[in-house]
């Protein structure tokens, strides 16, 4: 079986185990919010992994798409599609406003001008009367999807959202695998060598820059959607910090990374105290029991690790020790 088989392989079985997992034990709300995440994730990764860019600003689209969709939704009554359509729209058109400021920069300076606008947008958050300030924006109904489908069913909710993260994931594939894809691989590796075969290398980034504000907008609106409020965390730096986390720990540059390291992420942050409780009982550790309130340190503890020892991240090291095996083979 050749890497592209086993790569097909891999995901059919992931997408089958998402199917079933209401089956199998699953809460479908929490596995929704990781799907969430890991868009939000994949759409980092489409502007790091495969442009080269670094924004410590992307929280900015994800938040403040997640007010748009809730306000759309709860205020003026819009369907759910039409609220994630205009989320979706509302971040990429903040893209296009962060991108034309940031993108003539390059390196530190970009990315510090992103982490300015995205606080400067957290900050028109807290004091706009429709977000709803420190409380945030709570009981945004999910209504029926084109006025058929019920989706405030937990179940039916699940297999929607499945469905969108499928199908913009499915998107991502498709524009890093174009030639646009590889003209945005070939600005990563050497922008001036792009330049000089006559690429607008700033058109190639800015777009991109957009594309990846769209999706992250989603994944933002899906969110709200799916759990029903927005709030001001949603667009805090440290959404920012957390989705290159997850981008850093899963594989930067790879299509399964994100995906890994947003399960990693979210699993720790919800499971942590249960875990600290189960190792305090077991090793009469007190310690362990407060665990639940140090999340930020453990899973900084596990990046740390991670850039030590998996350099490429959980998934980058996989592929990395498969490619090494089929090249033993073939030898």
């Amino acid at each position: 079986m050749n890497f592209r088989s086993t790569t097909t392989l891999g995901y059919g079985l992931l997408l089958l185990g998402l199917v079933l997992a209401p089956f199998l034990g699953a809460y479908p709300v929490f596995v929704m919010k990781l799907m969430c995440f890991a868009l939000f994730a994949a759409a980092f990764n489409l502007l790091l992994g495969y442009t080269g860019l670094l924004s410590f600003g992307h929280a900015a689209f994800f938040g403040w798409a997640a007010y748009v969709t809730g306000h759309s939704i709860k205020v003026w009554s819009l369907s759910p599609e039409l609220g994630l359509a205009f989320g979706t729209a509302a971040g990429a058109l903040l893209g296009l406003v962060f991108g034309y400021l940031a993108i003539k920069r390059q390196g530190i300076y970009f990315s510090m001008i992103t982490l300015a606008l995205s606080q400067m947008l957290y900050f028109v958050c807290l004091q706009a009367p429709f977000t709803g300030g420190e409380d945030g924006l709570q009981g945004v109904p999910r209504g029926k999807l084109f006025a058929v489908l019920d989706v405030s069913d937990d179940l039916t909710m699940y297999y929607v959202a499945l469905a969108v993260v499928v199908a913009a994931f499915l998107l991502i594939v498709r524009i890093i695998h174009s030639p646009f894809g590889q003209v945005l691989k070939a600005i990563r590796e050497n922008e001036p060598r792009a330049i000089s075969l006559g690429y607008d290398t700033h058109r190639f980034k800015l777009l991109a820059f957009v594309l990846s504000a769209a999706i992250a907008g989603l994944a933002g609106s899906l969110k709200t959607v799916v759990l029903g409020f927005a709030t001001l965390s949603d667009v805090h730096w440290t959404a920012s910090g957390q989705v290159i986390l997850m981008t850093l720990v899963g594989g930067l540059s790879t299509l399964s990374g994100p995906l890994v390291g947003s399960a990693v992420v979210v699993l720790l942050e919800n499971k942590i105290g249960e875990l600290g409780h189960f190792l305090a009982g077991l090793t009469s550790v007190e310690w362990f029991g407060t665990l639940g309130e140090s999340v930020t340190m453990v899973t900084g503890l596990i990046f740390v690790v991670c850039v030590l020892a998996f350099r490429r991240g959980i998934m980058g090291e996989i592929l990395a020790l498969l490619a090494r095996v089929r090249g033993v083979a073939r030898s």
